[in-house]
């Protein structure tokens, strides 16, 4: 890997701003995993309290940058100031949600289970288990969220949270951006009197393929596109020793309206729907990409208004210039597609598309995550044909449910479809739109592949610390060799499952 600019590119122009950083070479990413490796057991010995301070500073530091932090995210993703403000929050919430994390101490999972000389079939030793850090993480920044799902992002609180240092591979989309970031977290870093490594960033392709691959990097958290984060998964698994590789790689997010919902409100559904799968210019990967609607007058009715509010929302430029052309090419594709009806479209133009099919004739292509604004509208006969559909519908990070006032129950047609989207989606919204994914403590942000490819995990959320942690148990340990969390005193107070029952005193 010779040395080569990385530019900073203005999403709206396309033109080259200025050269902010160089590709990393073979040594460069080696030497960062090494430096990642050799600061891990300070940031794991800053306990608890330490972790969570750095946490603080870091979400800090980055607010203090914030104007510039959004100008520069601004300039190379075109997302608008507005947009970026929200994300910027989004991101410092986290980083503090994940210092909450930390002080309430349940995510160690501290099980004690004392020795019993009377346990049936054997004598019982006294056994305690907890969760501890993995390593040094890899973390891959996604495309179409530059702060909270890039350097400062998800990934990266709930790794420093978990104890692992983190080396972030930016994304070229960008890098000034990362740049910036990366600065902030690492000022943080040394703020709290923690090494600034605890945080590095790398750039370029090669240099992501090669961080992957090294031995000291322990795990890996991406979000991106199907084909590159399956052939970093594929790396993964394919090293010495295997190492997790938690992807998300793409969502086609289903969207069901019951012909009750379609009935009481078709407009409103079109409405709500119109702006969701345009968000952003359709660049959310909780976009509904997939509606089914009952065949017929209901469902044309909802059909005729989504299109008529899809076209009053104007197009913009996309992230990348690669984003753009794939996104022409795909809707382009689809718009040819033998016994389907265009209903919207604006060719050669990052607008607004809706694309009709019958579910009877679904073509492979249309069931495919179209990157942008276009979604893809499947007219249903009975609940045989849906169902016939659905089943062909690939894993999801989302699934959605339209029903009407009488369904709520078991049993319903709606319970019905929501007991088969559940199978292949990880978060089951009701008569509500999945772009935006609240950062809670219930959240989970995964589904079965190809959405992600460990549909156990989630990556928003305070639950997606468990990625990046292994669990230990000690037998017969002397106290003072435990460790804090789990000798007999408790000197930390945390919550803890002690002889099969759960005390929040320890």
């Amino acid at each position: 890997m010779g040395e080569m600019n990385v530019w900073s590119i203005d999403a709206r122009t396309g033109e080259k701003v200025e050269a902010v950083a160089t590709a990393a070479t073979e040594a460069e990413v080696d030497a960062a995993a090494v430096r990642a490796a050799q600061v891990a057991p300070v940031l794991v010995g800053a306990g608890l309290e330490g972790r969570a301070r750095l946490l603080r500073a870091m979400a800090d530091e980055i607010e203090k940058d914030g104007d510039a932090i959004v100008a520069a995210a601004d300039r190379e993703s075109a997302l608008g100031e507005t947009r970026l403000r929200g994300e910027l929050a989004r991101s410092a919430y986290q980083l503090r949600l994940f210092a909450q994390v930390l002080e309430d101490g349940g995510y160690l999972e501290l099980t004690i289970d004392h020795p019993d000389p009377n346990a049936i079939p054997a004598p019982r030793p006294d056994l305690r288990r907890m969760l501890i850090p993995v390593g040094p993480v890899a973390v891959f920044s996604a495309s179409n969220f530059p702060l909270a799902f890039s350097v400062p992002g998800g990934d990266t609180a709930s790794a420093i949270a978990a104890g692992c240092p983190v080396v972030v591979k930016a994304h070229s989309g960008h890098p000034y951006t990362s740049q910036l970031c990366a600065a902030a977290l690492r000022r943080a870093a040394a703020s709290v009197a923690l090494p600034e490594d605890v945080v590095q960033v790398i750039h370029g392709r090669a240099g992501g393929t090669r961080l992957v691959q090294h031995p000291a990097i322990q795990a890996v958290g991406f979000t991106g596109s199907l084909g590159g984060g399956r052939a970093l998964y594929d790396l993964a698994c394919a090293r010495p020793t295997p190492i997790p590789f938690y992807g998300e790689l793409g969502s086609i997010n289903p969207f069901v309206v019951t012909p009750a919902a379609a009935a009481e409100r078709a407009e409103a559904i079109a409405t709500g729907l119109a702006g969701s799968f345009t968000l952003g210019i359709g660049q959310f990967c909780t976009k509904p990409g997939l509606v089914f609607v009952p065949a017929g007058g209901d469902g044309q009715r909802l059909v005729a208004a989504l299109a008529d509010a899809a076209a009053k929302i104007p197009g913009g430029p996309m992230l990348t210039p690669s984003i753009r052309d794939g996104f022409l090419s795909g809707a382009a594709a689809r718009a040819a597609l033998p016994g389907v009806r265009v209903a919207l479209a604006a060719d050669g133009q990052t607008a607004p598309h809706v694309i009709v099919a019958s579910a009877s004739t679904l073509d492979d292509v249309l069931l495919e995550e179209c990157f942008g604004p276009l979604v893809v509208v499947v007219e249903y006969a009975d609940e045989d044909e849906l169902f016939a559909a659905l089943s062909r519908v690939p894993g999801s990070l989302t699934a959605t449910v339209h029903c009407g006032q009488d369904e709520g129950g078991a049993g319903s047609f709606a319970d019905r479809v929501a007991q088969r989207v559940s199978e292949q989606a990880g978060r089951i919204l009701f008569n509500g739109y999945p772009t935006g994914v609240a950062v809670t403590w219930a959240q989970h942000h995964g589904g079965p592949y190809p959405a992600t490819t460990f549909p156990h995990h989630t990556s928003v959320g305070t639950t997606a610390i468990r990625r990046f942690l292994r669990p230990v148990a000690y037998q017969d340990a002397p106290d003072g060799l435990l460790p804090a969390e789990l000798r007999e005193d408790n000197p930390l107070g945390l919550p803890r499952r002690v002889d099969g029952q759960y005390r929040l005193d320890g």
